[in-house]
């Protein structure tokens, strides 16, 4: 990827992206504006922004589930303050390819050292009208639920889609019962920050080839060939991304 920054053409290597916490602020601006949903999550207590050059490109924000109860039995022995959800992950289309996932990487590692009581992450897919989960796959999290979806609908007035969970939640599930369901799938990831927790879950681990067999490969809301489901890498390991770490990212 290359970019021009003051008058000058140069190439932008993963390796120079910056982590860095940001204000809560900041970071919904930036999810308002490049998340799909256009929507950011009330529970995200924990911002990450990916910097290059100054200039910010990408945020990830952490934080409990909307229902922490339901989940939280997905890993044996869980404290409840044990495991965090990334519910909202955001980037521009600038930064080079890679990005997201070495945004990830740093992002556990910088968990693992300031908030070792965290063990696991959760995060969900919607393979309606976002994707299907490459990066995550990408990032070495392992694959638990395919589910047809239930939650995402059409809205009448606007024909806007709209996510019936939190407004269950408020005591308006009887407003979506005539409402359009969006036909596709939610995928649930999860990642083992502990290693040695990955013994204590309690479901299945679905191999990543049974997305091909079902014909899920959705990018940025469209359809996509299905040869990318089983296919999805990262250049590096996770330990090298570490060891690649720019100065001053922690």
């Amino acid at each position: 990827m290359v970019m021009q920054y003051g008058g000058y053409v140069i190439a932008m290597k993963v390796k120079d992206i910056r982590l860095k916490v940001i204000p809560s602020k900041l970071a919904n601006e930036f999810v308002r504006k490049y998340h799909y949903s256009g929507k950011v999550v009330p529970n995200s207590k924990l911002h990450f922004g990916a910097f290059y050059n100054n200039v910010l490109h990408g945020v990830m924000s952490y934080g409990s589930p909307l229902d922490k109860s339901k989940v939280i039995g997905l890993v044996k022995n869980t404290k409840w303050n044990g495991m965090l959800e990334l519910n909202r992950m955001a980037f521009d289309d600038i930064l080079p390819k890679n990005s997201e996932s070495r945004c990830i990487a740093i992002s556990f590692k910088l968990i693992k050292k300031h908030a070792p009581h965290i063990k696991w992450i959760l995060s969900f897919s919607d393979a309606i009208q976002c994707g299907d989960g490459t990066i995550y796959r990408a990032s070495g999290f392992v694959l638990t639920l395919i589910r047809q979806n239930t939650n995402i609908r059409i809205d009448p007035e606007t024909n806007k889609p709209i996510h019936t969970i939190a407004n269950y939640h408020k005591g308006k599930a009887h407003l979506f019962k005539n409402y359009k369901k969006l036909k596709g799938y939610q995928l649930r990831y999860v990642y083992f920050i502990d290693k040695v927790k990955k013994k204590d879950l309690t479901v299945p681990i679905i191999p990543f080839t049974k997305l091909k067999e079902l014909g899920i490969s959705v990018y940025k809301g469209k359809k996509q060939s299905l040869d990318g489901v089983i296919s999805a890498h990262h250049a590096t390991s996770m330990k090298e991304e570490e060891n690649n770490l720019p100065q001053g990212s922690i």
